[in-house]
């Protein structure tokens, strides 16, 4: 009924400012820190799918959007309006570009980028 990706990171208002306000995921719902300083933000893509590659698929992927294996075994991906301009707002907000833009075999234009919690992150855009 519905897909939850739970992110553990260490600064909750850089994740909101990362995911929410630069790359548009829409806020359902958040709790204020508690005596013990506990947070959480419940963000909405509005549809989420499940993935499930083996090692050879994560490898194949790895080496068309990066050059060389990097992804450990969760990697977020985005579609986006445009890719690019999208991967340069999140750069700006903090996160790191891991190779050049590039259009995939399966003709989406595709950027990988890592957030400062170490999280990768793939935008694409269907280009065809």
């Amino acid at each position: 009924m519905e897909l939850r990706l739970v992110l553990t990171v260490d600064d909750v208002d850089a994740a909101l400012a990362l995911y929410r306000d630069v790359l548009g995921l829409r806020e359902l719902e958040s709790w204020e820190p508690s005596a013990e300083g506990a947070r959480i933000a419940i963000l909405t893509a509005d549809r989420a799918t499940l993935e499930l590659v083996n090692e050879a698929q994560a490898a194949a992927i790895d080496e068309i959007e990066v050059g060389r294996r990097t992804a450990g075994p969760v990697r977020v991906a985005f579609a986006v309006d445009d890719s690019e301009a999208t991967a340069a707002r999140l750069v700006a907000a903090g996160a790191e570009q891991l190779a050049p833009p590039v259009t995939t075999p399966w003709n989406d234009r595709n950027v990988r980028l890592r957030t400062r919690d170490d999280m990768q992150l793939t935008l694409f855009t269907v280009v065809g």
